[in-house]
């Protein structure tokens, strides 16, 4: 397929994913997510001083388009109210969504995607951590934005803090600004349906979602336009680091593979070593040969005793104890002229 091609990424999974083992790393990621909020948390005016940068770095580049934006959603509840639902929600269900629609129905470019959000989720993680940011929403009223989800929480589920349901706005890193994982995932959902939907609505569709999620997010006032930057980057940093991730990932699972059969067959070696080790405890105490291999050819580790091979009857031979040398006793098939039986 081109589309993988140009990806740089492995599509075809090596291994048949279940979702059972897909389930975990939404988990992690969530935990990864769960640390940074605890972590930012008790770093408040850290964030408020990056926001208040963010926005001289902006006003030097002149780009304002938060404030605007931001009014338009204030005055107008036709607006700013559908905005305040696609804030809320969309972001945590188009997202699944699509990860399952992968996974079912474009299975072999399921892996390379999944990784390529995964990679940069945790890379926004890492932002969210050592750069945490105030939103402008939580910035103090004399900078101008409102924070609109505030303004119409008595439209929806949500409370005055974030886009959290009521009373669960402890859960949420209310300080993880920069960069917008709101705008990359979204251009996530806009790549994945712009190359595997396979008609124009959903290509159409895919670059909707992604352009009005970019304004959403700077009209309700939670994030800044280099946020929306900064998440688009992101996704190209994943991007480019999804084929090595997924490289390594192999790796690593075939080293693990490998250790798990040497296990196996050490632990097999060692269940079945007590019968050899019995089997030629009994041979050498009757005197009989143990012989090693299959069919006619075998060979003897010590036979009657001496340092010879199997069968043989040689006169004045080396005993194996003290190299002593004795003439063994006539066997009763031995005739007269002292030749073996069995040369005759």
């Amino acid at each position: 397929m081109p589309h993988a091609e140009t990806t740089g990424v492995e599509a075809t999974p090596r291994t048949r994913l279940r979702w059972w083992t897909e389930l975990p790393l939404i988990l992690l990621v969530y935990a990864c997510y769960s640390a940074g909020r605890l972590l930012a948390r008790g770093d408040v005016s850290t964030a408020v001083d990056h926001g208040l940068a963010i926005l001289d770095i902006e006003k030097a580049l002149y780009l304002n388009a938060e404030h605007p934006l931001n009014r338009l959603f204030t005055s107008e509840p036709w607006i700013g109210v559908p905005a305040d639902f696609w804030y809320a929600s969309l972001h945590y269900l188009v997202t699944p969504v699509l990860l399952v629609w992968l996974f079912r129905s474009r299975t072999v470019h399921y892996r390379a995607a999944r990784t390529w959000l995964m990679t940069s989720t945790f890379i926004g993680l890492i932002g969210f951590t050592l750069m945490p940011t105030c939103p402008p929403r939580l910035l103090d009223a004399s900078h101008g934005f409102v924070d609109t989800m505030a303004q119409y929480s008595s439209y929806g589920w949500w409370g005055g803090e974030a886009s959290a349901p009521r009373g669960m706005g402890g859960m949420t890193n209310q300080y993880a600004a920069m960069p917008s994982l709101h705008v990359g995932w979204a251009l996530w959902c806009a790549v994945v349906l712009w190359r595997y939907g396979g008609t124009r609505l959903a290509k159409a569709a895919g670059v909707a979602y992604a352009v009005i999620t970019t304004i959403v997010v700077m009209g309700t006032a939670n994030h800044y336009f280099l946020d929306a930057a900064a998440g688009a980057a992101v996704m190209g940093v994943g991007l480019l680091l999804a084929p090595h991730v997924m490289r390594t990932a192999d790796r690593v699972r075939a080293r693990i593979a490998t250790q798990v059969a040497t296990a196996r067959s050490a632990t097999a070696a060692t269940a079945a070593s007590p019968s050899i080790a019995a089997d030629a405890a009994d041979a050498h105490s009757s005197g009989t040969p143990v012989s090693v291999g299959s069919g006619d050819s075998t060979s003897s580790i010590v036979s009657g005793g001496c340092q010879t091979s199997a069968g043989e009857r040689i006169p004045r031979q080396r005993e194996s104890g003290f190299g002593a040398e004795t003439e063994p006793s006539a066997s009763p098939q031995d005739a007269g002229d002292g030749a073996p039986a069995a040369a005759r």
